[in-house]
């Protein structure tokens, strides 16, 4: 256990289950480091570099020991995880028990006493981690659903510190949230923050409902805004603010790159090697029971049938990333999406021509791009999200106002994205409907869309998320003579 007295040299820590860094393990028992590009890292890198700062996180590979790494002024301190710690604290507690809890219960959620103890004891590894990296009065900013106990026992650590939350995805309604039989000591753990951040302003004021009943703090009855009109709990002499911050993309560098010529001529190349169809319908998604993918490629083997789509001139290609393929629920999922698109392919293909392609591996960064350049529909149908990003992505490289957006009413993006075509994944009518309004829009009715869009994911990227968060959380200092200003 740490002592109270420990601390380090970083005046800005960032905690989250993964470093910004995989280390990988060749056949031959070498290591080697790859960076692990994603928007968290693209907001939070340069902040870090300017403080001093530190990223707490498990390097990727199970029993593994790892020296701090430092580069330049950021230092990289992995958390050593067991291959047992992985399976029940990760694939178990977090992805197997909150995971599906806090998505509406797609898939049943599993209560295991094990899992729960093993969770307590990887987030308090994680805290004292955190603890021996943190200078005094430093910022430390605890990121997602794998690490909520971690703001409470930091506190008990190191109550100099000023600790911000922030969950990536959904908080649940508080009916389903009760099921949870740790449900208090999960609401006390994310008390230990100074701020407490979710997407929308529904989490938001669901997390203070809970504050109230099962902490019994008290706590404002106000509504919460989107990046102001904090809610505010009252833990002693302390006070929480809770509030609603809606995560982005790096849309200006998506845009930029998005507008090259080598991705232009990718994406031409992409459409004629489908056969250079009318329309190009396009999913990308982490395969995940969450995402809808069945949903969609229902609605479009149904619209085949129907002679609604055309086959001759449409296709659909699924790029579905592969994850967390131990977990059982992701097996079936796997197994269910590939037989669809057997089908699919059986009833309408011709031989050479599918007119389901489907990809079951990750797909490099400027391939991504060429296909959202290349796609006419963009799909976006989860049952539930908590922003979907790729929403965003499809959006900003887009300059060339052409396509459309096809999204889900139950992801935090389409809070924003109100001109998009917004649809009720659970009614496969309205699915379907939907992706023919959107397949045969007008060139006039998909520019004046698609223009609104950009304006909204252009000018709120994820700069001003992290920016909007750190201020909310520096705000929150109480006049400590040792704080360091954010």
């Amino acid at each position: 256990m740490a002592d109270r007295g420990d601390s380090g040299d970083s005046d800005f820590v960032v905690v989250a289950n993964r470093l910004p860094i995989d280390l990988e393990r060749a056949p031959d028992g070498t290591t080697s480091w790859k960076r692990s590009p994603g928007g968290l890292v693209t907001a939070l890198e340069p902040l870090l570099r300017r403080r001093r700062g530190a990223w707490i996180g498990w390097p990727g590979i199970p029993d593994s020991d790892e020296d701090p790494i430092v580069d330049g002024d950021l230092v990289l301190y992995p958390v050593r995880l067991s291959a047992d710690d992985v399976a029940q604290y990760y694939e178990g507690f977090s992805n197997a028990t909150l995971w599906p809890l806090y998505h509406d219960v797609i898939v049943k959620p599993i209560y295991n006493r094990q899992w729960w103890e093993r969770y307590v004891e990887v987030n308090r590894r994680f805290a004292e981690a955190t603890s021996r990296a943190a200078a005094r009065g430093a910022t430390v900013w605890v990121q997602d659903y794998q690490l909520q106990l971690v703001p409470k026992m930091l506190r008990e650590l190191r109550p100099d510190l000023t600790i911000g939350f922030f969950l990536h995805i959904p908080f649940p309604p508080v009916e389903l949230f009760m099921q949870l039989p740790w449900r208090t000591e999960i609401t006390d753990g994310l008390l230990g923050a100074d701020l407490v951040g979710f997407h929308l302003p529904g989490g938001a004021q669901n997390f203070l409902f809970l504050a109230r009943r099962l902490v019994g703090a008290n706590t404002s009855r106000a509504s919460v805004g989107v990046r102001s009109k904090f809610g505010e709990v009252q833990i002693g002499s302390r006070t929480v603010k809770v509030g609603a911050f809606p995560i982005s993309i790096d849309s200006a560098d998506l845009d930029r790159q998005a507008r090259q010529r080598s991705i232009r001529q990718r994406a031409r190349q992409i459409r004629a090697e489908l056969g250079n169809p009318r329309r190009i319908l396009l999913g990308v998604d982490r395969l995940d029971y969450t995402k809808g993918i069945d949903v969609r490629l229902q609605a479009f083997a149904e619209l085949l049938a129907e002679g609604r789509v055309n086959r001759e001139d449409t296709v659909f290609v699924q790029l579905a990333t592969p994850s967390r393929e131990r977990v059982e629920a992701y097996r079936l999922l796997r197994d269910d999406i590939e037989r669809q698109v057997g089908h699919i392919n059986g009833e309408y293909g011709e031989v050479g021509h599918p007119v389901v392609h489907y990809l079951h591996r990750p797909v490099p960064r400027e391939e991504l791009i060429a296909f959202f350049v290349a796609a006419d529909v963009m799909l976006v149908t989860p049952l539930r999200d908590g922003m979907n990003l790729v929403a965003k992505e499809y959006v900003a490289c887009r300059s060339d106002l052409g396509g459309a957006l096809v999204l889900s009413e139950f992801t935090g993006a389409a809070a924003e994205l109100g001109q998009a075509y917004l649809v009720n994944p659970h009614n496969l009518d309205h699915v379907k409907d939907t992706m023919v309004a959107a397949l045969n829009q007008t060139p006039e009715e998909g520019r004046r869309r698609m223009r609104a869009l950009r304006r909204q994911v252009l000018a709120h990227d994820v700069d001003l998320w992290a920016r909007s968060f750190l201020d909310a959380l520096a705000s929150t200092r109480t006049g400590d003579a040792d704080a360091v200003p954010v």
